[in-house]
C-alpha cells in the first residue's frame, strides 16, 4: 500500500478530476449550536435538506451555515473557494416547525459575513420575511445577492450589501419563545426547519470542486458522529466513497452529541425517558444507515463505555478509592460509566438496541462494536474499582489498590480477577441485548480493545481486569484492536509483543480480528501518518480480516490518501529470499560504482555533484563456473528468477560481515533500529543500509551487553519489544547479503567454451532496497 498528502484544490484547471456543482447544493450546508442542545442537517432530496433540533432553552440557537471555503472535505474531493456572490440568485421553500415563524421579531434570518467593498470586515443580516412569499411557516424565499439589503423593515431600515467578497452564510434558528434571556426547558424540544427546491441562479452559482476516485485499496475507514455531527450524512460517504475506502464502515456514535437530555439537579443529564436518542442524532444515522445501504456496506455502529461527564449521572460513574470521578484528559472530559451499575448499563442497552433498530430498518444486516470497555486508570495509576456498585459487586474481594504500577499481593490479584469477570459479564450482557434486538437474523458482536493501556508494561496485572479471559474466542464474532499511541510513533516492536499477547490470551485468529491504525490528534503532528499507513500494511500481511484507518475526520484535514501500489495477487514477486549458490559467486569480480556529475570549466577546475550517497555493487560471477554441474545449477537458478524478473541474495566475497556497529541511541520511545554499516569514521561517514542481514548471525548489545527482547523484522530492522532506554548505545554484529538481480535478459554459457578455457560472464547488479 502507498500513501501521500494531497494538496488543496485552488485554481480551475490543476491536473486532477474535477466536476461542478450548484452553490447552496443541500450535501455542503453545516450546522453550528452550543451545548447542551443539539442539532443535525440532513440532505432529504437532491434539493432539499432537513434541519432537527433539540432545544434544552429559550434562548439557544442555532445556525445554518454555507461555507465559502470547503474546511470540512477532502483535499481532493472539495469545493474551490469562490467568495464573490453578487451573480447568484438563491431560491427555496421554507417550511418550519418550534422555531420562531419568518414575520416575528427574532425570526430566521439570513447573515453575510466578509467584507465591504472596500475590504473593511462588515456582517449583514437579511431578515427572510423581506423575501419571503407565503406565510410564516411555509414561504417561497427569493434572494438576488446582487440586489439584497439587511434591516428589519424595508425600504425605511434597508442596509444595502456587498456581496463580493463573502466567508459565510448563515441562517439562524431560535425557539418558537425566543426572547434573548436564559430560560431553561425541563427537556428537550424538538424543532425542525426544511429547504426544499434549493436552486441557484447566475454566473456565479457554478462552482468547481474536487472529484477524485481513488481506486479500492481494501483498507475500511471508521467515521465518528461527534467529528462529523455538523456535517450532511451524503457528505461524508461522499468522502469515504470516493478515497477508496470500502466495507466494512465502523461508525463510533460518540459520547456527547447522541444522548437524550433531561434536566435534573440544575444539570443536562442523559437519559431514555422519551427516547434513547435525541432527535437530532436519530435523523443523522438514519440517514447515513441509508448510505451505507445504497452502497451495500457493512455498516458497524461503535458504543463506548464512555460519556461526556457533563451529562454523565454521577452514580454512573466508575471511582478510584479516594472518591474521585474516572475521567478521560479531553477538555472537558468524559467519564467511564461502571460496568456494575446497572441503570448505567440499562442505559447502554437501550442505546444499543436503538441503533440496531435502525440497521434494521435501513435494511442492513446488524454489525454492533462494544467500545473499549474498562476499568480506567488514572494517570497516576489508580485504577477506578470503587464506585458504589463495584463495591457492593465484589463485596470481601474488594481491597485497596493504591498504585497499578506497584507489586502487587495475592489478594488485590484476586480483586483485579473478580474485576475481569464483572466486566466480562457486562459485555456479554450487552452482546445479548443486540443480539436479542437484532431477532431472527442474528448481530455480529465486536469488541474492541485499546491495547497501550490494557496492556501498559508499566501495570503488568492490569490485563486481569481490562482484558478477561471471559472475553476469550469464541465469546464475540471478532476482536477489533487499536493501539494508535504505538501506531503513530512508529513502535512497531511493542505493537507486535502486544499482539503476540493478545493472541496467547484471548485466541483470536486473524480472520477473526479487526485492526485500527492511527490516528493523528493534531495537524501540526501530521507526519506520524507514515508509521500508521506502515501499521496497516502490517495488519494486511498479517491476516486480519479488516484493517480500519481511524479516523476520517483526520483523514480529511492531512489530505491522507492510501493507494494500492501493486496490480494485483498475480503480479510476480519482485524478490526472492533465496541465496545464489555459494560456490559459483565466491570468486565473483566485484565492482563498486558511483555516479558522479562532474562539470570542467575553462580553467579546468571542476565541479563534482555526486548523485548517489552510496555505492552501487556490480559483479561478475562468470569464474566461479568451474564444472558442467555448475553450469546445470546457474541455469537452473536464472530461470527460476525469469532472468531479470526476481532479485535475490548474494553473498559480496570481500564485503560481508559487521562487528560492533553503533545502529541507534535509546530515547525511551522508539523500538525499531535499521541495521547499518559505516565506511569510514567520524560523523560524515557513508552509511549503508543493511536490507539482507543473515538473521542467524545477528547479535545486539546495549551498553556493551548482549541483550535479547528483540526480534529482526522484514528489512534488516532490529524490534525491541520495549524501547531502549534515553541515552543508551545499540550495537550490533551480523552478517549480511547483497540483494541483487542478474543484469542480463541473456545467459549465455556454452559447454564448447568451457572446455576452451574461454570465461562466461554472468553480471549481476545490486537491487537498492532503501
Amino acid at each position: 500500500m502507498g500513501w501521500c498528502f494531497a494538496p488543496p484544490l485552488r485554481v480551475h484547471g490543476e491536473h486532477r478530476d474535477t466536476a461542478t456543482i450548484k452553490r447552496f447544493d443541500p450535501r455542503f450546508w453545516t450546522v453550528n449550536f452550543p451545548r447542551p442542545m443539539m442539532a443535525s442537517v440532513v440532505t432529504s432530496a437532491p434539493d432539499a435538506l432537513r434541519v432537527s433540533l433539540a432545544f434544552t432553552g429559550s434562548n439557544n440557537l442555532a445556525g445554518l451555515i454555507w461555507e465559502t471555503e470547503d474546511k470540512w472535505d477532502h483535499p481532493l474531493l472539495a469545493y474551490v473557494t469562490a467568495r464573490d456572490f453578487r451573480q447568484c440568485r438563491l431560491r427555496f421553500r421554507w417550511r418550519s416547525g418550534g422555531v420562531k415563524p419568518l414575520d416575528a421579531v427574532h425570526g430566521p434570518t439570513l447573515t453575510i459575513e466578509g467584507r465591504d467593498a472596500s475590504g473593511q470586515p462588515r456582517s449583514w443580516y437579511i431578515r427572510l420575511w423581506n423575501y419571503a412569499v407565503g406565510t410564516a411557516q411555509d414561504a417561497a424565499i427569493d434572494i438576488d445577492f446582487a440586489r439584497v439589503a439587511g434591516g428589519f423593515l424595508h425600504p425605511a431600515d434597508a442596509d444595502t450589501v456587498w456581496a463580493g467578497d463573502v466567508d459565510r452564510i448563515l441562517i439562524s434558528l431560535v425557539p418558537s419563545d425566543y426572547d434573548g434571556t436564559p430560560s431553561d426547558y425541563a427537556g428537550q424540544t424538538d424543532a425542525w426547519v426544511e429547504l426544499s427546491g434549493i436552486s441557484c441562479d447566475g454566473s456565479g452559482s457554478v462552482l468547481t470542486i474536487g472529484d477524485a476516485v481513488v481506486p479500492t485499496h481494501g483498507l475500511s475507514i471508521a467515521t465518528a458522529y461527534d467529528d462529523s455531527y455538523h456535517l450532511t450524512p451524503a457528505r461524508t460517504m461522499r468522502m469515504v466513497e470516493h478515497l477508496g475506502y470500502s466495507g466494512p464502515l465502523l461508525h463510533y456514535v460518540g459520547m456527547s452529541h447522541y444522548p437524550h437530555l433531561v434536566k435534573s439537579g440544575g444539570a443536562w443529564l442523559a437519559t431514555v425517558t422519551g427516547g434513547a436518542m435525541c432527535e437530532p442524532a436519530r435523523a443523522w444515522h438514519t440517514g447515513f444507515a441509508a448510505e451505507a445501504k445504497m452502497r451495500d456496506w457493512p455498516l458497524i455502529w461503535s458504543l463506548s463505555y464512555e460519556l461526556f461527564a457533563d451529562y454523565c449521572p454521577q452514580g454512573w460513574m466508575q471511582r478510584t478509592q479516594d472518591g474521585a470521578a474516572a475521567l478521560t484528559g479531553w477538555i472537558p472530559p468524559s467519564a467511564l460509566l461502571s460496568p456494575t451499575n446497572a441503570e448505567a448499563m440499562g442505559y447502554l442497552a437501550l442505546v444499543a438496541r436503538a441503533f440496531v433498530g435502525l440497521s434494521k430498518a435501513a435494511g442492513l444486516a446488524v454489525d454492533f462494536q462494544i467500545g473499549e470497555p474498562w476499568w480506567w486508570v488514572t494517570s497516576d495509576r489508580k485504577i477506578c474499582l470503587y464506585d458504589a456498585a463495584t463495591t457492593s459487586a465484589l463485596g470481601a474481594a474488594s481491597v485497596p489498590i493504591a498504585d497499578m504500577s506497584a507489586t502487587l499481593s495475592a489478594p488485590q490479584l484476586a480483586m483485579l480477577d473478580a474485576a475481569g469477570a464483572l466486566l466480562a459479564t457486562s459485555t456479554a450482557a450487552l452482546a445479548t441485548a443486540v443480539r436479542d434486538e437484532a431477532g431472527p437474523s442474528g448481530a455480529s458482536v465486536h469488541l474492541l480493545t485499546y491495547l497501550p493501556t490494557v496492556l501498559d508494561s508499566a501495570m503488568p496485572e492490569a490485563r486481569r481486569a481490562n482484558m478477561p479471559l471471559g472475553w476469550a474466542y469464541p465469546a464475540y464474532d471478532a476482536l477489533q484492536i487499536e493501539d494508535y499511541d504505538w501506531a503513530s510513533r512508529g513502535q512497531a516492536g511493542l505493537s507486535a509483543a502486544a499482539r503476540a499477547a493478545v493472541a496467547a490470551r484471548l485466541g483470536y485468529p486473524p480472520t477473526k480480528t479487526h485492526y485500527l491504525a492511527g490516528f493523528v490528534l493534531n495537524e501540526t503532528e501530521r507526519a506520524q501518518w507514515s508509521a500508521i499507513a506502515n501499521a496497516a500494511s502490517v495488519s494486511r500481511a498479517a491476516g486480519d480480516v479488516a484493517t480500519f484507518i481511524w479516523a476520517l475526520p483526520q483523514v480529511a484535514r492531512d489530505g491522507f490518501t492510501a493507494f494500492l501500489t501493486e496490480t494485483g495477487a498475480e503480479a510476480v514477486q519482485p524478490f526472492d529470499d533465496v541465496d545464489f549458490p555459494i560456490a559459483l559467486g565466491r570468486e565473483a569480480e566485484v565492482v563498486a560504482e558511483f555516479s558522479t556529475a562532474i562539470i570542467i570549466g575553462q580553467s579546468g577546475a571542476e565541479q563534482r555533484a555526486p548523485d548517489w550517497d552510496n555505492a552501487r555493487m556490480r559483479y561478475d560471477a562468470g569464474p566461479g563456473i568451474r564444472s558442467e554441474d555448475d553450469i546445470r545449477l546457474l541455469t537452473d537458478f536464472y530461470r527460476a528468477r525469469r532472468g531479470p524478473a526476481i532479485g535475490f541474495r548474494f553473498r559480496d566475497p570481500i564485503d560481508f560481515a559487521v562487528t560492533n556497529q553503533v545502529i541507534g541511541v535509546g530515547d525511551g520511545v522508539r523500538t525499531d533500529f535499521a541495521l547499518i554499516k559505516s565506511y569510514g569514521a567520524g560523523s560524515g561517514a557513508p552509511l549503508r543500509r543493511i536490507t539482507r542481514p543473515v538473521s542467524a548471525t545477528v547479535l545486539v548489545r546495549i551498553a556493551d551487553n548482549l541483550v535479547s527482547g528483540w526480534s529482526l523484522a522484514a528489512g534488516g530492522v532490529v524490534r525491541f519489544t520495549s524501547p531502549p532506554a534515553t541515552g543508551v548505545t545499540i550495537k550490533a554484529d551480523f552478517l549480511f547479503d547483497v540483494p541483487v538481480r542478474f543484469a542480463d535478459d541473456r545467459l549465455e554459457i556454452s559447454r564448447a567454451t568451457y572446455l576452451a578455457g574461454e570465461m562466461a560472464s554472468v553480471r549481476l547488479v545490486e537491487v537498492k532496497e532503501a
